[in-house]
């Protein structure tokens, strides 16, 4: 008789962090109005139930996902930040505007911001948790690399401008409109 290893079961906080997981993914590929918490239990593995036992609603596991995206967008401009060859205004911003582009190429990342925004429209908890995200990032900028608002608002601008490029594919397309939106702009 061989023995058996007792199971070792999950924590709660495993399970939300697979949830959260998995949820980025359904959000992501179909958008909020698409993804109900069914398909994101079932690819999780776990109970609908159990979804909502870790998050009491879908609006409150979407703006979960939300806020990790926007986790890891800061992470990636800290690193950038912290990273940059030197500690002008512009270099910082360049090194963080690289950094964002690379992110990204992670399509889920970006899809999640964009349907994000799109969701926010209507949904004012959606709306808050974008509202958030952009109050800390843009905050965060300011202090890291000591840019001039008008600089500030010229980084993200081309993050929106890098978001359009990047989802329509402009940058596969060779024609006027597309050299002329994409002119200066690095894509991974």
């Amino acid at each position: 008789m061989k023995s058996e290893r007792p199971r070792q079961l999950s924590t709660a906080e495993e399970r939300r962090e697979t949830v959260l997981r998995t949820a980025l993914g359904a959000f992501a590929a179909r958008g909020y109005w698409g993804t109900t918490t069914s398909e994101v239990a079932k690819a999780a593995g776990i109970s609908q139930a159990y979804v909502y036992r870790l998050f009491p609603n879908k609006e409150l596991l979407f703006t979960a996902v939300v806020e990790h995206c926007f986790v890891q967008v800061r992470a990636g401009l800290e690193r950038a930040a912290a990273d940059a060859g030197g500690s002008s205004p512009e270099v910082v911003l360049k090194a963080m505007g690289d950094a964002y582009a690379r992110l990204i190429t992670d399509n889920d990342v970006m899809l999640i911001q964009l349907h994000a925004q799109a969701a926010a429209v209507s949904e004012p908890a959606v709306r808050e948790a974008v509202r958030r995200g952009y109050a800390r990032l843009v905050e965060y900028v300011r202090g890291a690399s000591g840019a001039t608002e008008a600089q500030i608002q010229e980084f993200f601008a081309r993050g929106m401008l890098c978001h359009l490029i990047v989802s329509t594919g402009a940058d596969e397309v060779d024609a006027p409109w597309t050299r002329t939106l994409s002119a200066g702009m690095r894509h991974y």
